[in-house]
């Protein structure tokens, strides 16, 4: 009963995945008699599909049953809770039934509970927190290996920071780069990189270092220069929050007169303790005071763009608002 459940907003990576398993599964030759999918909107999709995937693959290779951005795991109807509680267990072990989400499977459902328990694969493909700079190194190191191209550390943090976590957008750069390197046994360099590579930057870590400065002029252009770059403003926000949240917990460590920089990695949710020196040099000039007042007007802004307020004016009015909190820290 091979049953994979695949949820997540990476959808780079989980096309990734489903197309390695539909590799594996599907003879070329038989294609056309054993793979299905079944999209959200079509009557009793689960239910076909559970059909589909008791029926026996005919010739060569595995039958893929695919049930795409299925919402099983969000709500579940009795009738099609009875068929999988009848059909999970049965599944031929030939018949491969693939479910896939952008939205996080709801644990307290009995059909998520039931696809968890005879799932061969439940798994997330999240996007990596645009402020998790050790993770984003980390992927495009991953990247790196995958398509075997040399970095250096410094090369690896260049594409980290311009590509954020864009996880398409990273593949697309490091195959660019594999083919320049073709022949080589040299890691790129910096120079070289930041030559190939778009630097998708500025970046909303950019804007909150500017706001955290109280630089109004360059956070106002490095937001023109996001939105002009069609990055979302929600994902803008979320970025803004996750940094600034960062940032008070460090400074709420400080204040508490914590010095150990693992304990206060731990509070933080940082990975990487060696990223707490750097974090303090960043907010010494900032008082606990400041960076409180930052998160109401963050949070604030977040309900008013969930509202359909005018993206550009709302950040703009926000921006300047936070970067008035922070200025006094810089004069």
């Amino acid at each position: 009963m091979p049953i994979y459940v695949y949820w997540g907003e990476d959808d780079f990576a989980m096309e990734k995945a489903i197309a390695m398993l539909r590799d594996r599964v599907l003879d070329p030759q038989w294609i056309s008699f054993n793979y299905t999918s079944f999209p959200p909107d079509g009557d009793n999709a689960v239910i076909q599909a559970l059909n589909q995937a008791m029926t026996p693959s005919f010739g060569a290779g595995g039958r893929l049953v695919w049930l795409i951005n299925t919402t099983v795991c969000q709500h579940c109807p009795e009738n099609v809770l009875a068929e999988l509680g009848r059909s999970l267990s049965v599944i031929p072990e030939n018949s491969f039934l693939l479910l896939t989400s952008r939205n996080k499977p709801d644990e307290r459902l009995k059909s998520t509970k039931l696809l968890k328990q005879f799932a061969t694969e439940f798994r997330e493909f999240p996007l990596i927190p645009p402020w998790k700079t050790e993770l984003l190194v980390q992927s495009v190191n991953q990247a790196a290996q995958t398509l075997g191209v040399k970095l250096t550390a410094k090369t690896a943090e260049l594409l980290a920071e311009s590509v954020g976590n864009d996880t398409r957008l990273l593949y697309n750069e490091m195959e660019k780069l594999r083919l320049y390197a073709q022949g080589s046994n040299k890691p790129l360099d910096v120079d070289i990189v930041s030559k190939l590579v778009r630097n998708t930057t500025q970046n909303s870590l950019q804007l909150a270092a500017a706001i955290r400065t109280g630089d109004t002029a360059k956070a106002l252009i490095t937001l023109a220069d996001l939105i002009n770059a069609a990055e979302p403003g929600l994902r803008i926000v979320a970025t803004l929050i996750g940094q600034f949240r960062t940032w008070l917990w460090v400074k709420i460590m400080m204040e508490s007169g914590e010095r150990n920089q693992q304990a206060i990695a731990q509070a933080a949710d940082i990975g990487n303790p060696k990223r707490i020196y750097f974090l303090q040099q960043e907010i010494r000039l900032l008082s606990l005071e400041q960076l409180i007042s930052c998160l109401p007007l963050l949070l604030e802004l977040e309900v008013s763009l969930k509202q359909g307020a005018s993206e550009m004016s709302a950040l703009q009015t926000k921006v300047i608002e936070l970067c008035q909190i922070c200025r006094a820290s810089s004069q």
